[in-house]
């Protein structure tokens, strides 16, 4: 499955970042060694200590730790990871990563990355659809980010529609498949 394998797991913020824990319980309990990183929105969501509890791994934000000033290298995160799975993936990082703007951790470690990326977009029907986070979405996959469709249900909005974050443990099988298919052990 994942045993040994060093996962990325980025969290943004958005109402999905719930989902992120298990995610991160299911990461760990197939074998990855997992690593949180979290945009400052998502601590609004989710706390670091549930994320740091459930992947048994310090969760880093921000490009340095402020109480000693321990720098956090997003080289040295991005060069560590086997994969990056960036769940949820709202639209405005989405867009963020197409168009390369690198204002925090998970985006300059991103941009750093060598493995292989994958993103689980979670946003409300409209924004999904819209015509610049589909645009953002073509361009990200066709410069090899994986992407793991977003599911069709009821959205924290109310409504209905595509747009829910796929569910943590087909995010993990689309992870594990991406290794056997590439025969990595």
């Amino acid at each position: 499955m994942l045993k040994g394998k060093k996962i990325l797991l980025g969290i943004t913020g958005g109402i999905a970042a719930y989902k992120s824990a298990v995610l991160a319980r299911l990461l760990v309990k197939n074998g990855a060694e997992v690593k949180v990183l979290m945009t400052p929105l998502a601590k609004e969501f989710i706390t670091p200590l549930t994320l740091a509890t459930l992947s048994k791994n310090p969760v880093l934000v921000d490009f340095f730790d402020p109480e000693d000033g321990r720098w956090n290298s997003h080289i040295d995160i991005a060069m560590w990871a086997d994969a990056m799975i960036v769940a949820p993936a709202t639209a405005n990082t989405l867009a963020k990563m197409a168009t390369g703007i690198a204002d925090n951790l998970l985006l300059t470690t991103y941009l750093s990355a060598r493995c292989p990326v994958f993103v689980a977009p979670a946003m409300d029907l409209d924004m999904f659809g819209h015509p610049a986070t589909v645009a953002n979405l073509a361009l990200l996959a066709e410069r090899g980010v994986n992407i793991i469709d977003a599911a069709t249900g009821e959205l924290a909005s109310g409504l209905e529609g595509k747009g829910r974050m796929a569910e943590p443990k087909d995010i993990v099988e689309s992870l594990v498949s991406w290794f056997k298919k590439k025969n990595l052990p």
